[in-house]
């Protein structure tokens, strides 16, 4: 295995973390193709499922096993791959923090793009937050546990919660939710009537990016937990976990952890009485404490969750006999940012009604689901393909060139 956990060179990877980031995004593309990429253009008279007796099982497979979960580890694993990226120059003599900052900015370009076509992506997010973590990159590992546990608990929702006073506002939220909601309603009106591309843009950057905005930072508080995971995966990187052969019974001991965590926060969830987390975001008084800690117990639970598929994955990753089938993801994941791109152009064009939307919208949920893997086989075939005469994914090398403002090498040498 050792092959497998040097730190030298780009072609000299942790290649577990690439496998785990490429099956992260399985998850990723599943679930977006659930949701159908947030476009929602599809009439549901318009369905025709093939299996419609799998389409409930698919559905809860979804919200139960790969919603927030998948999408954590990649955020997970950015955080981690950012300290790599720090400390390999720092063992150099050189400070990169400046130029991290810089690649930020050009991955939030890149970002900024694939939000023209998918209005939910997070490349954008990630780099604001990226640059966040430079200024937190010699903060003590203590005060940054702290940190990870304030947001984890919901403090910037508990927060806003008192702030907003929903008792003394209700009836001017609510007038203001309901002309948000006719505002959007006219909006798909628009994108029905007249489906286009600038017309998906438009939207994109105006109600699509206010309401991506007001996911992740207001009441459900997405944004705040990606930030937590990129602190975690700080963290781990400076204990250098990921370094070097874990043993067995400890993978395992992290494992059962994670797992009697999310058990455990079942059954505590399971005491509370029944709840509609769309009460509390209408501003209803109602049972709101119980909401908010219902919501602050999901997100741990999905947490653990993740948790518990990263221990699971890198258990199996330490044995040959399993590592040599989990390597299978290595080159989607060497290519992560380039293959995330790529699903939101393709998530785009199938779901849009300028594009092929007119036909994908008698397609049930299962059949999308299984379309989302085959998509995500083709990709896998294609960044195989690619690395075989590539060093770097397309937008790989593009960050790599603009981040250092200089030509990388590209091609691969006959001797590679």
């Amino acid at each position: 295995m050792e092959q497998n956990t040097t730190l030298s060179t780009p072609l000299n990877r942790i290649t577990l973390l690439d496998a785990l980031r490429g099956f992260s995004l399985l998850g990723v593309i599943l679930m977006h193709m659930l949701q159908q990429f947030s476009i929602f253009s599809f009439s549901p008279d318009m369905r025709r499922p093939l299996f419609p007796e799998f389409d409930a099982t698919i559905q809860w497979i979804g919200e139960n096993i790969i919603m927030g979960r998948f999408i954590n580890i990649f955020a997970f694993l950015f955080g981690l791959s950012f300290f790599i990226q720090l400390d390999r120059a720092a063992k150099k003599g050189i400070d990169f923090r400046q130029r991290f900052i810089w690649r930020m900015v050009v991955m939030l370009a890149i970002g900024l793009v694939g939000n023209m076509f998918y209005g939910g992506e997070i490349i954008s997010l990630y780099a604001v937050f990226g640059g966040i973590l430079v200024l937190l990159y010699r903060v003590k590992s203590g005060v940054l546990i702290i940190v990870v546990t304030l947001l984890l608990i919901g403090t910037p929702r508990i927060i806003q919660v008192s702030y907003t006073n929903y008792i003394k506002t209700e009836q001017v939220d609510n007038s203001s939710q309901k002309v948000t909601t006719q505002t959007q309603a006219a909006q798909r009106a628009t994108e029905v009537t007249k489906p286009s591309f600038i017309n998906a843009v438009k939207h994109n950057f105006t109600q699509g990016l206010a309401g991506k905005l007001n996911y992740q930072f207001g009441l459900f508080g997405r944004g705040y937990l990606t930030f937590a995971l990129f602190l975690v995966g700080l963290i781990v990187g400076r204990s250098g976990f990921f370094e070097r052969q874990q043993s067995t019974g400890k993978l395992l001991a992290f494992f059962i952890s994670f797992v009697a965590i999310v058990l455990l926060i079942n059954y505590i969830a399971s005491l509370f009485p029944n709840f509609s987390y769309r009460s509390l975001a209408r501003g209803e008084t109602i049972n709101i404490w119980t909401g908010l800690s219902l919501m602050t117990l999901n997100d741990i639970k999905i947490v653990a969750f993740s948790g518990a598929i990263v221990m699971g994955f890198t258990l199996l990753y330490q044995h040959h006999a399993f590592s040599k089938y989990l390597d299978i993801f290595s080159p989607y994941g060497r290519m992560g940012l380039t293959n995330y791109e790529m699903q939101s152009v393709i998530g785009c064009l199938i779901f849009s009604m300028w594009a092929f939307g007119p036909f994908f919208q008698t397609w049930g949920t299962t059949e999308l689901f299984f379309l989302g893997i085959f998509i995500y086989i083709a990709q896998l075939l294609f960044s195989a393909f690619w690395l075989n005469k590539y060093l770097y994914g397309p937008l790989e090398w593009f960050l790599r060139t603009a981040t250092y403002l200089k030509m990388q090498p590209f091609k691969r040498k006959k001797l590679d």
